[in-house]
């Protein structure tokens, strides 16, 4: 899931004419904390109020299972604060204690040392095609020729598109480069400390497939390969030296010239009648099967030891796309399949159909080609120059790379580091004649047929599951950050958050859990912690804001609101103020879903004889095979169906920065019939990228857009009025007059 900073932001003061010239220009200043470059250990937190906390996050559930008829609210909740109460006094006092000592022979801490990565990740057998890799498609350079970005139903590399890689490409290594050499002084933010220990992370590694759980590859920087790129087109594999031995990158002239050696070799190779094995597609496959097939490769030949090798130690991949994506390679709400067809019509510039294929093709290439899943990082260009970025979510949460492009992207193309300001066609004349030079390498494989049918069988696969997801994007542009903190005077994730979660109830007619992502980044080591945001306070807003209606069409039929703007606009206030109270705890320590995690599992690894307290149990009956799994202990507590309930995450979201120069973004939906919503808040308009999927009847996409957008303008009036109706109040109260207002808009 993609991550935000909480309590001050990153803010990166651009300057291209400094950016290119000094050696670390960056202001990473974080409102409210101090300047100190050793930061203290994520801790362990209160068991007490830990439970008290989570005892609060299921109490709108309950009262919504009372309003349907069910169970009593006030029976069902004692049940909880009794099973609670039991696992405090009991068994979960040893729990806790486990805790304290695996947190003390931690290097960083008890929860990313030791848990987190890979019960978020690593365990996680489904797919990383959508399901777990982060994407960013990126603006188009405007130094580019309008005729280029326009694209075409043509195949072959452009030249325009290798030199935009080459420029995106050493920007990236520049920061690489800034970052990893720079040695945190005093004056260091905490930002500051924990931008520089991610970026680190965030190259030279790879996802290993291995069964039952995955490993990351480790960093090897004496490696041959350490400073190389992983470069893909046509489903070939090279590497591509970048970087001098200290990590300094060449120059952009350099990348270039020893990209375009390496497309004018496959020009050479296709043009000889040699096709590619699409080994990659295989990276998009559940992971237990791209287990078995990753050591079937290996026991194959050393060669594909050799070119494993080289992946996984490069610093991070490049694919050159062949091919300007088009809509109709791309399901659609009207279209939930897609096809290859080479005639296709050109979609406009910057329209909707234009962007929904580049977000796609940059996530989810057709058939999954050209693609390595498993890699850390991903920039991927299209023909036309379309550019964006995709990731494993293993090493880092998707902020880090965001920073790191923001700043690639922003500066363009420039000219004057070329000694051609127009780069040269790429040729079959050329690459007859061009000599195999210094600073590449072929990767091969070696298969048999079992590989070739998997290949086939996993493509098939993954296009099922392309076709299966709706993604799209709101731009919201009627108003941004700037009007909900300065007129209304609240806090603009807080009121995103509750946005959603009226777009949410007025779709489906209930209340669900909601997961959004907060940075413990004040922390050693710290990574994220979870939001409840689903509230008693937020149920209250939306179940009264559910009918509530604005707009030119209902103030033309003289329609009346029952519910007065100022009791709406109070509903409003308290539950962005539980909200704003929640990420605090959240961000300094004291969100309660990792600690839960960690309580439970501590659990499961005692013996199923220890002492414990009565309500203690086991997950299977008494009575059990030899070949059954080791039982684990469990409490009422856990087995509990709303404890599961309430971590169903059919809202998943999380949020970035303003996101200037990202067209678009995401991570796909935890849950069959949910969204996945990463946000980008900026001073005049809030963009939202959502997936969903095709196949349940629950979700849609391209609805859910409009009910954000309602919600938006809802909230907005509910705020004006809301406001208006109070000062009308006080004017009234001078002449003792407290007439009761209603709004009509």
């Amino acid at each position: 899931m993609i991550s935000r900073l909480v309590g001050g932001r990153i803010t990166l003061r651009y300057s291209p004419r400094l950016y290119q010239s000094s050696p670390f220009i960056l202001s990473l200043r974080c409102a409210g904390l101090s300047t100190m470059a050793k930061l203290p250990r994520l801790p362990v937190p209160d068991l007490r109020k830990t439970l008290d906390r989570y005892l609060q996050s299921i109490q709108p559930f309950l009262r919504e299972d009372e309003a349907r008829g069910h169970s009593l609210f006030e029976a069902s909740y004692e049940k909880r604060v009794q099973w609670v109460d039991d696992f405090e006094k009991g068994i979960g006092r040893l729990c806790q204690h486990k805790l304290h000592e695996l947190d003390a022979r931690s290097p960083h801490n008890w929860l990313d040392d030791n848990i987190w990565t890979n019960h978020a990740y690593l365990s996680w057998r489904a797919p990383l095609l959508i399901n777990s890799n982060w994407w960013l498609t990126f603006i188009n350079d405007p130094s580019i020729p309008e005729s280029i970005l326009r694209g075409d139903t043509r195949s072959g590399i452009e030249p325009w598109q290798v030199r935009r890689a080459a420029c995106i490409l050493h920007r990236v290594l520049d920061w690489r480069a800034r970052m990893v050499n720079q040695h945190p002084d005093p004056d260091t933010t905490r930002t500051g400390v924990w931008l520089l220990t991610n970026t680190e992370k965030m190259f030279n590694t790879c996802r290993l497939p291995r069964a039952g759980a995955d490993v990351l590859a480790t960093r090897n920087p004496a490696s041959e390969h350490a400073q190389d790129i992983m470069l893909m087109l046509y489903d070939f594999v090279y590497t591509v030296r970048v970087c001098e031995d200290d990590r300094t990158p060449l120059p952009v002239q350099t990348i270039e010239d020893g990209i375009r050696a390496v497309v004018l070799d496959v020009i050479k190779r296709i043009e000889s009648g040699e096709s590619a094995v699409p080994v990659g597609v295989l990276t998009s496959d559940d992971r237990d099967r791209w287990a078995e097939n990753y050591q079937h490769l290996l026991s194959l030949s050393p060669t594909n030891a050799m070119t494993f090798c080289a992946i996984n130690e490069s610093i991070m991949a490049l694919s050159l796309d062949h091919y300007t994506a088009m809509p109709s390679h791309y399901p659609t709400p009207t279209s939930p399949s897609s096809s290859q067809s080479s005639h296709a019509s050109i979609p406009a510039l910057d329209s909707d159909a234009e962007v929904h294929a580049h977000l796609h093709n940059t996530r989810s290439p057709p058939r999954a080609r050209n693609r390595f899943f498993d890699k850390n990082l991903t920039l991927s260009l299209e023909r036309n120059t379309r550019a964006g970025a995709m990731g494993e979510h293993t090493p880092v949460d998707a902020l880090v790379p965001s920073i790191v492009f923001d700043y690639s992207v922003i500066t363009g193309i420039d000219s004057s580091a070329f000694s051609e300001p127009v780069p040269r066609p790429l040729t079959l004349e050329e690459a007859r004649v061009s000599d195999d030079g210094k600073g590449w390498t072929r990767l091969d494989w070696v298969i048999d047929e079992r590989i070739e049918t998997q290949i086939r069988e996993a493509e098939g696969r993954a296009q099922a599951s392309i076709n299966n997801s709706e993604a799209g994007i709101l731009v919201f542009g009627e108003y941004g950050a700037d009007w909900i903190s300065s007129v209304a005077r609240l806090p603009p994730d807080a009121y995103t958050q509750l946005a959603l979660q009226l777009a949410w109830y007025r779709s489906r007619g209930f209340l669900t859990a909601t997961y959004e992502t907060v940075l413990t980044r004040m922390f050693n080591a710290g990574r994220t912690e979870c939001v409840r945001s689903a509230s008693v306070e937020g149920l209250d807003f939306v179940q009264a804001a559910k009918e509530w209606r604005c707009g030119a069409a209902y103030v033309a039929e003289g329609g009346q609101h029952e519910v007065e703007p100022r009791a709406l606009l109070s509903l409003l206030q308290h539950a962005i103020q539980t909200h704003a109270r929640r990420t605090r705890e959240a961000a300094t320590g004291r969100g309660i879903d990792r600690h839960l995690l960690g309580l439970k599992l501590m659990l499961e690894e005692l013996p199923v004889d220890a002492s414990t307290s009565t309500s203690s149990s086991l997950d299977s009956s008494s009575s059990s095979s030899p070949t059954d799994p080791p039982q684990k202990r469990t409490h009422s507590l856990f087995t509990d169906p709303l404890f599961s309930r309430s971590q169903e995450w059919k809202l998943s979201t999380s949020a970035l920065s303003s996101g200037d120069q990202f067209r678009g973004t995401g991570f796909g939906a935890g849950w069959e019939d949910g969204y996945g919503i990463n946000y980008l808040i900026a001073p005049h308009r809030i963009k939202f990228c959502i997936e969903s999927k095709f196949s349940s009847p629950l979700t849609s996409t391209n609805k859910f857009k409009q009910h954000i957008a309602d919600a938006l303008q809802d909230m907005r009036a509910i705020c004006e009025a809301g406001e208006l109706e109070l000062e009308d109040r006080k004017e009234k109260s001078v002449d003792g007059v407290d007439t009761r207002v209603q709004a009509r808009l």
